[in-house]
């Protein structure tokens, strides 16, 4: 019914609330926000937690400057302004201390190399070309190290990651790459670094017998028995 004020107006009467005032007072439903509320902020920092640890890197490289030294025994190559020596890594357990990764697996071979410059002139190394044979005559692929990456990946089924970790791990593994586009002076003496090939037929590297690098393109070619 409406209503009718002296002044002629209408008067509609109130409407009752809709509200429940239990709804903010009941223990219970209090008591379930604040659980609620809990379980949002400890998903929030686990949440946090898991993207920082995504930022590092896929694999734990070791730093080149943790890298011991050559070993005495390496096969070693005289060529007159230049010494050549380099040794493979042939099992993975050698490869997991340096890059936490089994290289092995995805037919890829590191073999580390040392350049020694005996006094003179600056000596241009762009030229140089690394050749790896085994015992059977078969060449093995050299690759680059960005190359090596994508292999490595895939060997291991690594397919979803943060590409910022991705780029961590390239950026550990590519530091131990071969510098053989900047002269060597006598100044510096020594530079040494990973050359990586592939293995025939991208086969798993599996105990390759009679290793030879053969190291040509400088003004003397070079040859060393691996093993």
């Amino acid at each position: 019914m409406i209503d009718s004020e002296p002044s002629g107006r209408a008067r509609f009467p109130l409407m009752p609330s809709t509200r429940k005032p239990e709804f903010d007072q009941n223990p219970k439903i209090g008591a379930r926000r604040d659980v609620l509320a809990r379980i949002l902020k400890v998903s929030l920092v686990l949440s946090l937690g898991f993207a920082a640890s995504c930022g590092g890197s896929l694999y734990r490289v070791k730093p080149p400057t943790e890298l011991p030294a050559m070993p005495n025994s390496a096969p070693s190559a005289n060529v007159g302004s230049l010494t050549f020596r380099a040794t493979p890594l042939l099992s993975d357990e050698q490869s997991q201390e340096l890059f936490e990764s089994n290289l092995q697996v995805a037919g890829l071979l590191p073999v580390r190399v040392e350049i020694g410059h005996n006094g003179g002139e600056p000596v241009e190394l762009k030229k140089a070309r690394f050749h790896l044979r085994d015992a059977s005559g078969a060449e093995w692929k050299p690759i680059s190290l960005k190359q090596a990456i994508s292999r490595i990946l895939k060997a291991n089924d690594i397919t979803a990651y943060n590409p910022n970790s991705r780029k961590a791990f390239e950026k550990e593994f590519r530091a131990y790459e071969l510098d053989l586009k900047t002269p060597l002076t006598s100044a510096e003496r020594k530079r040494q670094g990973f050359l990586i090939f592939l293995a025939p037929g991208k086969a798993p590297v599996a105990s390759p017998q009679g290793l030879e690098l053969t190291i040509d393109g400088l003004a003397q070619a070079a040859t060393l028995k691996l093993n």
